[in-house]
């Protein structure tokens, strides 16, 4: 067990009841799981990486707490935006009472915004384009086709960026990532902007679009990586909902039903972090036992929900895992 630092031992003694003992509870769930022999994936959902998330997240991977990642194309991209252009970004603190017309003079001066944060289009997305269109490019060349997150490593581990890192290297996890060649699922990668951007090449005539693998090859991808390494047991730790958490987590009743292997074992750990409530349909706020009806989740699986803001709580939670 990691030894406990200062904000360990001050969660430990000070959150013990509702969304803060759930937190710690499950920060311990997740320990036991990794004390245990078994492997741990950790969905991003939102805007953790422009967020910051990094600054953590990071040194999770380095120190082996997460084997796994499943994000939104918009986090898998947005990491390396803060890499390179962090200095760039505006900080809206009043976002609240902006108006219609405020929004709009934000657009003009290439400001996108993230409720109080605004990527820099120009320095942001048009400094990674022009070196990641030159590795699609070539890749379809020489006639391979990868995924989505092997270009954005290829990209990382090319060091075209290096002269324009703007913070320390340290604080992104996608070049934590890509220096341990640590797989990636990223489903509805087309949903972001870098995917966008693929699509106007493609419809430009420039590229063509199965130089980019697809979805069902990051599912069977997936597969076959959730078969060779759930010995030990898998745990499912979900930040926010969305796409990030449903994919990646539908292949143990695809794996057990669909591919009618009954022996697959079910996710060994569930937590969600999520504010998105309990309602009519809501995938995102429904509470882990619904899980079980679907083949997904075990009836003794240890499951958690921490009702709380995943900005707040993920960084607790992974400080506690890292003995901070």
């Amino acid at each position: 067990m990691t030894t406990k630092g200062e904000i360990s031992k001050f969660i430990e003694k000070y959150y013990l009841h509702f969304n803060a003992a759930a937190l710690v509870d499950a920060a311990k769930g997740y320990e036991d799981q990794l004390n245990n022999g078994a492997k741990m994936l950790v969905s991003l959902a939102g805007a953790m990486s422009t967020a910051e998330l990094g600054k953590i997240f990071a040194e999770m991977i380095r120190q082996d707490k997460v084997q796994i990642i499943s994000c939104t194309g918009a986090n898998l991209e947005e990491d390396i935006m803060n890499l390179v252009a962090h200095s760039h970004y505006k900080r809206v603190p009043n976002y609240r009472d902006l108006t219609p017309q405020d929004e709009w003079d934000l657009l003009e001066k290439g400001l996108n915004r993230v409720t109080d944060t605004c990527i820099p289009e120009e320095e942001a997305f048009r400094r990674i384009q022009k070196h990641i269109v030159k590795i699609w490019k070539d890749a379809e060349a020489k006639g391979e086709r990868y995924l989505p997150h092997e270009y954005m490593y290829k990209l990382l581990l090319s060091g075209v960026l290096e002269e324009h890192y703007e913070i320390d290297i340290k604080d992104s996890w996608m070049y934590a990532a890509a220096e341990k060649n640590l797989p990636i699922i990223c489903p509805g990668w087309e949903d972001s902007t870098m995917g966008n951007i693929f699509a106007s090449y493609v419809l430009k005539g420039e590229l063509k679009a199965s130089t980019m693998k697809s979805g069902i090859e990051y599912m069977t991808f997936l597969a076959d990586w959730y078969t060779d390494n759930s010995e030990n047991g898998i745990g499912f730790f979900q930040i926010g909902g969305g796409i990030a958490g449903d994919f990646p987590i539908c292949v143990v009743p695809m794996l057990y039903q669909d591919m009618e292997r009954p022996e697959t074992p079910f996710w060994s750990y569930f937590c969600q972090i999520s504010d998105s409530t309990t309602s009519y349909g809501s995938y995102s706020g429904a509470v882990p036992n619904e899980k079980i009806t679907w083949g997904k989740l075990d009836i003794n699986t240890p499951k958690f929900i921490i009702e709380s803001d995943a900005t707040i709580v993920a960084p607790l939670v992974f400080a506690y895992l890292l003995g901070m």
